[in-house]
């Protein structure tokens, strides 16, 4: 894996009781095939990977390319997700099936859609699936919408992590409401990532300002042209935008202020 930039001030995060340094979060769908699947998630930098359990040979299939061959679990924390699941059990059910393929792993990624169309969260059945999880030992990481109370009872129930939209899945239309966002970081004890709708760098670097602890992405990277060359620029904007986090930008004001000092200037 390839080096990472140091970041004066910083720590490493945690979830889940692991400790991770990189803040983008990847996943492995929509490539042209695990050979870039491989170097595009190298160039990110990233630590933890994402994969839909349902749509994913981890072995079990023995004819076909097996993702761990690319992504192996001894390099990279493995975030196996529940994409494609549509009601509470369905995602439960998913969940125990990846701990069953990967020997008793229990850090997973909750989602729980309400439609084909928007593939937005049914967050009913997300706090559903999600209370029985937790009771069940598993380590949450949830995709929920950007509503502060909904954030707030994930965290409540034992998420270890809340994951907001920034826009809808695979629409690379941003954070379209960082008002809610930025609400749920004012509030969260757990770490707060922005997971779906990341369309270029410039995304994910303003939410990293705001403040969240990372980014998770799959779309943005595999679907651009070059995703390679995506994959590293997404982790300069995650460094870039928590750098600036860090930094504290300057305040926003109502009139022009010269950037040089109006004192001992020379007069004519």
């Amino acid at each position: 894996m390839s080096e990472r930039m140091d970041i004066p001030g910083d720590q490493p995060w945690h979830v889940a009781g692991r400790e991770f340094t990189s803040r983008l979060l990847v996943g492995t769908g929509k490539y042209k095939d695990l050979d870039e699947t491989s170097a595009a998630i190298e160039a990110s930098g990233a630590e933890i990977v994402t994969f839909a359990v349902r749509r994913t040979n981890l072995g079990q299939n023995a004819d076909e390319p097996n993702l761990l061959d690319a992504v192996p679990p001894q390099r990279y924390t493995l975030l196996p997700n529940t994409a494609g699941c549509y009601t509470a059990k369905d995602a439960v059910r998913t969940c125990k099936l990846a701990r069953e393929l990967l020997d008793g792993h229990n850090l997973v990624k909750l989602e729980v859609l309400g439609d084909d169309n928007t593939l937005y969260p049914n967050v009913v059945e997300t706090l559903k699936a999600a209370e029985e999880l937790v009771r069940d030992g598993f380590d949450v990481m949830v995709y929920t919408s950007d509503d502060p109370i909904v954030a707030k009872e994930l965290e409540k129930i034992g998420c270890s992590a809340v994951m907001p939209l920034g826009s809808l899945i695979g629409s690379g239309h941003g954070l379209l409401n960082p008002a809610s966002l930025a609400i749920i970081l004012e509030n969260a004890n757990v770490p707060v990532l922005v997971d779906a709708g990341i369309g270029t760098a410039s995304d994910a670097a303003l939410a990293m300002e705001m403040g969240c602890a990372g980014v998770l992405m799959n779309s943005a990277i595999a679907h651009a042209r070059q995703p390679v060359l995506m994959a590293r620029a997404m982790r300069k904007a995650i460094e870039a935008g928590r750098e600036a986090f860090l930094a504290e930008r300057m305040p926003r004001r109502q009139r022009a202020e010269a950037s040089s000092p109006m004192a001992g200037r020379i007069n004519r």
